[in-house]
């Protein structure tokens, strides 16, 4: 957390003492400057004065203009230039959430900041879009590198990836090799990257695009799949229903856990109520189709080479294969006693 050297709230008590009461009190309460920090709607403060949400608007935008030609505002330069450095060593542009938390948790405090910013000079603030979150800029070559950054990078990316932050970070200085060397740092990348709303972090700290399930979890499959990528190998049901308790603190009975897995594309059943992620190159079927896929692919095999290869697909017992291996419905010996599919 930034170490500020003025009191934001004494700072904005000798701005706002140049205006009219009337003006004071509806800055007060459009930027939860007062006692209550709400912030209140034009519509909200019009009510109280039976004004127009329009007039408020207009007594907002002179009173802004009013304390900037006062005296008052002139001697306040060593504020905004304080101001302005954070905001530099936090990168030149900030996601507003961020900013607001690096210098204080308390929302009345962050609320006196942000008059600030919305005063100063220095500072640019770009709304919230499609792609982007609410930022402030201090430095608009940078702002606009980031930004253009921020969307190939997206581009590059499909829905299934899952990037560990290290090479996350790394991708995307990529695309800003030409930025200034006070900024390539890894936590001003990681706030470059949490200012995109396509892109985003999941709960186990990989990163991806911000619609996909693998990174915002929305249900039992989805954190299922981030147990089951972050433990690596094949998991029971009961296992994968205990991760999910224990990492992300979410209860999921082992019935519904079994069911949803069943559902899901993502996941292989293997065993026993084992299973296994699809991206591991597990396929979907009964030992049956493990053992065609594997012939289709390697052509005729001997049964010792059939098995090895079939338990590093399922967790069944030899014989199960070998059961399957006797049926001449499915499969026959060639003339050199390979086996070969028939279906």
């Amino acid at each position: 957390m930034a170490v500020i050297s003025f009191n934001p709230k004494q700072v904005n008590k000798r701005l706002l003492a140049v205006l009219s009461d009337r003006a004071r009190d509806i800055v007060v309460s459009r930027f939860g400057l007062g006692t209550d920090t709400e912030r209140k709607t034009l519509e909200a403060i019009g009510a109280k004065y039976k004004i127009t949400r329009e007039r408020v608007r207009q007594i907002e935008n002179y009173a802004l203009a009013t304390i900037k030609k006062s005296d008052v505002y002139q001697k306040e330069e060593g504020t905004m230039k304080e101001l302005r450095e954070i905001v530099v060593s936090l990168g030149g542009i900030v996601c507003e959430e961020d900013l607001l938390n690096h210098i204080s948790s308390n929302e009345g405090v962050q609320n006196h900041i942000n008059f600030l910013l919305v005063l100063g000079d220095f500072f640019k603030r770009e709304k919230e879009d499609t792609q982007f979150k609410h930022r402030w800029i201090v430095d608009d070559e940078v702002a606009n590198r980031v930004h253009e950054s921020l969307k190939k990078l997206y581009e590059n990316l499909s829905d299934k990836d899952l990037i560990p932050e290290g090479e996350m970070v790394s991708s995307f200085l990529d695309y800003l090799k030409d930025i200034s060397d006070r900024y390539k740092n890894e936590e001003v990348i990681k706030r470059w990257l949490s200012i995109s709303k396509t892109i985003k972090r999941n709960p186990l700290g990989e990163w991806g695009v911000s619609s996909s399930p693998n990174v915002s979890a929305r249900g039992i499959r989805d954190y299922a799949f981030l147990v089951m990528r972050r433990h690596g190998s094949p998991m029971h049901f009961t296992e994968v229903a205990s991760g999910i308790l224990d990492i992300f603190g979410k209860k999921a009975h082992t019935a519904t856990c079994h069911n949803e897995l069943i559902k899901d594309e993502r996941f292989v059943l293997v065993g026993r109520g084992l299973y296994a992620l699809k991206e591991w190159g597990y396929e979907k079927g009964v030992v049956r189709d493990v053992i065609k896929n594997i012939l289709k692919e390697d052509g005729p095999l001997t049964k010792e080479e059939i098995v090895a290869k079939v338990l590093n697909e399922r967790h069944v017992k030899e014989n199960t294969i070998l059961v399957n291996l006797q049926n001449p419905s499915y499969f026959k010996r060639d003339t050199k006693g390979r086996y070969v599919a028939t279906f």
